[in-house]
């Protein structure tokens, strides 16, 4: 019998690797600190002007169709390659990104900014994590501590929204080959997905696939890929919808080439194998979690049972030993939590959607 010390002893093999991460950083780099960011966000070269937030010559905006839920959050996201270099896209699923390129994510509450996230591709290949907080007037966002900031603003009245430090920002980036997330061939398909959890239509001038092969700023690419774009197969669109959420917030880290590859458990859609969500629904339908809180269900997904599915518990929990995602959230989604839900009571209990699905 399990009680809760033995369960938290067996889910707590992914926070472990997580820390193990974030103490020593990306596999196979070297030991020295990375460098430095700039102090304030004006100096990392985003904005023409920081007082009117005018954006600079040659930062493209750009909008994942399946965005990660952070308390409702609204994003703005951009990118900024060196010129006259390009993106390596001859593995469609881990795309190797110029030294020097910068990529920035704003989030806003209510019609405020409150911090933006910045990363950059240093000489020696790695790349640097920050977090620039924005003052109450909006004209300028300064580095953030190191240990991020706790309560540094409401997501809604009474909760707290966190800003996160720069070990938080490696546990999620760095449970991935890529450490770069959200900027991928199936997120900026021009096949958007219509009922994609909180995806914002891309503004006036954003890039997408079809743009950066347009424009040579991505190189290897399958050509075929370009003339059809990526999309997520599925027998109906609240299957794609769902299977992209879980894509979007989870597969960062559960997927089956980082260093939580040895839970058996992915939600990666990848585009260089075929069937990728029938692999998806392997590891995750009836299949026993590693993770068992006591009195909690054992098993990840069970067709036609929410409630004793443990996916669906974890994502609508915030104790800080069960919730899904660990980091970044204090608010449960309930919208994703609704399309989940329906997806495994319906879905996934039709014979004719199972079988294409999970053959």
């Amino acid at each position: 019998m399990r009680g809760p010390g033995s369960a938290l002893r067996a889910g707590g093999a992914a926070l472990g690797a997580l820390a193990l991460l974030c103490a020593a950083g990306a596999p196979g780099s070297a030991s020295a600190a990375p460098a430095a960011a700039p102090g304030r966000l004006s100096a990392t070269g985003l904005f023409a002007d920081v007082a009117t937030h005018a954006i600079a010559r040659g930062v493209l905006p750009y909008s994942p169709q399946y965005p990660l839920w952070t308390d409702g959050a609204a994003k703005r996201r951009w990118i900024r390659l060196p010129p006259g270099t390009a993106i390596d896209g001859s593995d469609p699923d881990t795309w190797r990104f110029p030294v020097g390129t910068r990529l920035w994510k704003e989030f806003s509450i209510g019609g405020r900014p409150v911090e933006t996230r910045f990363m950059e591709r240093g000489a020696d290949g790695r790349w640097i994590y920050a977090t620039y907080l924005w003052a109450p007037d909006g004209r300028e966002a300064t580095l953030a501590p190191e240990r991020g900031r706790r309560a540094f603003a409401e997501s809604r009245p009474g909760v707290p929204y966190d800003v996160p430090g720069t070990a938080d920002c490696r546990a999620c980036h760095q449970g991935h080959p890529s450490e770069v997330l959200g900027f991928t061939a199936l997120q900026l398909s021009p096949d958007r997905d219509p009922l994609a959890p909180h995806a914002a239509p891309p503004e006036p001038g954003s890039i997408d696939l079809a743009g950066l092969a347009a424009r040579r700023l991505l190189r290897g690419f399958p050509a075929q890929r370009i003339a059809h774009p990526p999309r997520i197969e599925a027998p109906s669109p609240r299957a794609r919808a769902a299977l992209g959420y879980l894509h979007g917030n989870c597969a960062s880290c559960h997927n089956a080439r980082g260093p939580l590859s040895d839970l058996g458990f992915s939600l990666e859609e990848r585009l260089a194998e075929a069937g990728t969500s029938a692999a998806v629904l392997r590891t995750a339908v009836r299949r026993p979690s590693v993770f068992r809180p006591g009195g909690a269900p054992a098993v990840r997904l069970v067709p036609g049972d929410p409630a004793a599915s443990l996916l669906l518990l974890r994502m609508g929990s915030r104790s800080p030993y069960l919730q899904m995602p660990p980091l970044g959230t204090h608010v449960v989604d309930e919208e994703a939590i609704a399309l989940l839900s329906a997806f495994v009571r319906e879905d996934l209990a039709d014979p004719h959607a199972i079988a294409t699905l999970y053959p």
